[in-house]
């Protein structure tokens, strides 16, 4: 059943990436950045307020645990600066990256996972694995070729320096959450898996609101200006929809985090479908091939971790 959610949250993921990519086109960064935060901290304060009030019980998917004072909400805070600086070099990156370009890099998610869970965890990669790690590390490397038809230099563009720096921080996240989520008699925290996405959504509106205050309000007239567009709203649903799916599959008995990390990478089937037949992006045939790569490699990671 936890192989069926992580699915799910991977199809949910590819359409908040269109509309994440919809609502930058011409935009100002920021302050999207900031109304996501804001939309997602708005979908998860019911749950809050209905969790620490008695309506929704402990035993409930949807319970928010409210209790554990500084000792639990270090980790969460931890986490949204972790998820917050992820983003801002998302954002950035795939406003002025192809979609088709930003996908199989942020598909090569699960094999940072895998490097860290060997340097952090000192887990050991077997020759699936290893297959898995140089499949991505190929496909990377024929991904810059075919951004070179595009006038995008992988040295030397900083875009490209954001987006693979959203994707370490990405998959650090994804290491922190197995360290949430996991039983203290596991070597983990044990949080809320509800708290955890509640909170540090909200934790990450404010932190927007302060950069919205300091960094781009008093410049806003010199960069990029802002305009309404009503993806801004499916991004955060959509995300905030991922999110739970990703967690609730993970606190599921048997769940390993390192397939529901290559199964989410899936997502990119569905923005690559979306760049190319709906923003026409150029070279799709190349990165295609690219893309076949990427799955092929998750193909074997996820033969390694059988």
């Amino acid at each position: 059943m936890w192989l069926l959610f992580a699915f799910l949250s991977a199809a949910l993921l590819g359409f908040y990436d269109v509309f994440k990519k919809k609502s930058l086109k011409d935009n100002a960064v920021i302050p999207v950045l900031f109304l996501n935060t804001l939309f997602s901290s708005l979908v998860f304060i019911p749950f809050i307020i209905a969790s620490a009030n008695g309506s929704i019980c402990d035993c409930s998917t949807f319970y928010v645990q409210t209790d554990g004072g500084w000792d639990v909400h270090k980790y969460i805070l931890l986490k949204s600066f972790i998820v917050l600086a992820s983003w801002i070099f998302g954002y950035f990156g795939m406003k002025h990256l192809p979609l088709t370009i930003v996908g199989p890099i942020n598909a090569t998610r699960p094999v940072m996972v895998l490097v860290g869970a060997l340097l952090v965890f000192g887990e050991r990669l077997n020759i699936y694995q290893w297959i898995g790690v140089a499949l991505a590390v190929v496909s990377f490397f024929m991904l810059s070729r075919s951004g070179k038809k595009e006038g995008i230099d992988f040295k030397h563009d900083k875009w490209i320096l954001f987006v693979v720096l959203a994707s370490v921080l990405g998959a650090i996240s994804g290491l922190y959450d197995k360290y949430l989520m996991a039983a203290p008699q596991n070597g983990g925290v044990g949080l809320n898996k509800m708290a955890v996405q509640s909170y540090y959504n909200i934790y990450q509106f404010f932190m927007m609101g302060a950069m919205m205050l300091l960094l781009w309000y008093p410049k806003r007239k010199s960069t990029t200006p802002f305009h309404w567009d009503w993806c801004i709203i499916l991004i955060s649903l959509f995300l905030s929809a991922a999110d739970f799916v990703y967690f609730y599959s993970l606190s599921l008995d048997g769940a390993m985090i390192s397939i529901v990390s290559m199964v989410r990478r899936g997502s990119v089937i569905v923005s690559f479908f979306f760049g190319a037949l709906v923003f026409h992006e150029k070279n799709r045939k190349s990165k295609a091939l690219d893309l076949f790569l990427v799955l092929l490699g998750m193909v074997f990671l996820y033969l390694g971790t059988r």
